[in-house]
């Protein structure tokens, strides 16, 4: 797996090469000075550019830290709307985006993308790495102080160019919609055939920290909640225990409010004995990063509750702190599971819903058919 990354890094490589090969972009050295940022590192420190583009938006954080000048020309160029209507222009399936010419602004000369906005900024390579996610500015070959408002963003890990291109923000919020971006259709140059553009970039303050959700409740207050799941199926609702497993409720209705169990199925099914769901390879779209970020392994909270009929437990690997978003509902009395896997919720409704997934024909433990979670209401 990893050798291939590596070769599809290094054909990348060579495709951005070509996107700015037949270019007539003015050099530094036909200039009489590079770009040298107005602001300093403390004014430029924290920043976010909130990228609007008619698909929705994305947020990258600045990083003056490793690119003071491609920060600064950056936040320049957004604050006087360089950016407003330009496109994605060029793009690689599922390899990067490439974005920002000022020429692109103009449907009637699609000639022309790819040429403007170049030959502003000296190099500033550093150690960061191109993983995705990683926002990076275009340069002439063999001239890597040709950089301007151009930039491409690596939608999946790009070793090959590290050290070659200027990397000075990364993308920490919509990684999902760039990747959309990055499935347009193109021609056989790669350049798009339908225009993605950018609306506008809004250059903000990070925001602070807040708090996860449900991060602050009791545990009195963390068992009046209910979950309803609504799946193609039918409706379940559980009720939970957080006397016996506080931080597994905790953080199952905070997964829930997140969206994580949206779009999942109900994977594997053991008659006689249980209905499991919350597996991630499941999930039809991938987790967005605030999801990701919430997705941690707990520690046992195992309790004398038995895994009777309508019990909701927790599933989890051979170490007994690996549980994370899969969970089971049994259909009987298992007690073989009592005092192994923790227990923090029951069903209360849709019982009937759960036995008619339990009865879906089988190849092995895994369903035939597909039963997907819908959505997850919360409720009190």
């Amino acid at each position: 797996m990893f050798r291939d990354v590596k070769i599809f890094s290094k054909v990348i490589y060579v495709a951005l090469a070509i996107c700015v090969t037949c270019l007539t972009a003015t050099s530094l050295a036909d200039t009489s000075q590079p770009f040298q940022t107005p602001f300093t590192n403390l004014e430029m420190a924290g920043k976010q550019a909130v990228v609007k583009t008619d698909r929705g938006q994305f947020t990258i954080d600045l990083l003056p830290e490793v690119a003071p000048n491609h920060v600064g020309h950056f936040i320049q160029s957004a604050e006087n709307g360089v950016y407003d209507g330009t496109i994605f222009h060029r793009i690689i399936k599922h390899g990067v985006v490439q974005g920002g010419d000022p020429f692109s602004k103009d449907p009637e000369k699609p000639e022309l993308y790819g040429r403007g906005g170049l030959g502003l900024l000296r190099a500033e390579l550093s150690a960061e790495r191109h993983t995705r996610g990683a926002v990076s500015a275009v340069q002439v070959p063999g001239d890597p102080d040709s950089a301007g408002t151009q930039f491409f963003i690596s939608v999946v890990d790009q070793p090959a160019l590290d050290g070659k291109y200027t990397l000075f923000g990364r993308v920490s919020e919509g990684m999902n919609l760039v990747t959309e971006i990055s499935e347009a259709a193109t021609d056989e140059s790669g350049k798009a055939v339908e225009r993605i553009a950018i609306l506008a970039i809004t250059i903000r303050d990070q925001p602070s920290p807040q708090p996860p959700p449900f991060a602050n409740d009791s545990v009195e207050q963390l068992s009046a909640y209910r979950t309803i799941f609504a799946t193609t199926n039918g409706s379940i609702t559980l009720e939970f225990m957080a006397e016996n497993a506080p931080e597994h409720v905790r953080n199952f209705l905070r997964l829930a409010s997140l969206g994580v169990f949206d779009g999942m199925s109900f994977h594997r099914v053991v008659k006689g004995m249980l209905i499991q769901t919350g597996w991630l390879g499941s999930r039809e779209q991938p987790l967005d990063e605030n999801q990701q970020r919430h997705i941690i392994n707990l520690e046992p909270e195992f309790s004398a509750t038995p895994h009777l009929r309508g019990i909701v437990s927790m599933a989890r690997g051979d170490d007994p702190a690996s549980a994370s978003t899969s969970f089971f509902i049994c259909t009987d009395t298992v007690s073989a599971l009592d005092g192994k896997y923790t227990v923090f919720g029951r069903v209360i409704g849709g019982m009937a819903t759960v036995d008619a997934i339990e009865a879906l024909p089988l190849d092995g433990e895994n369903p035939l058919q597909r039963i997907e979670i819908l959505g997850v209401q919360i409720v009190r």
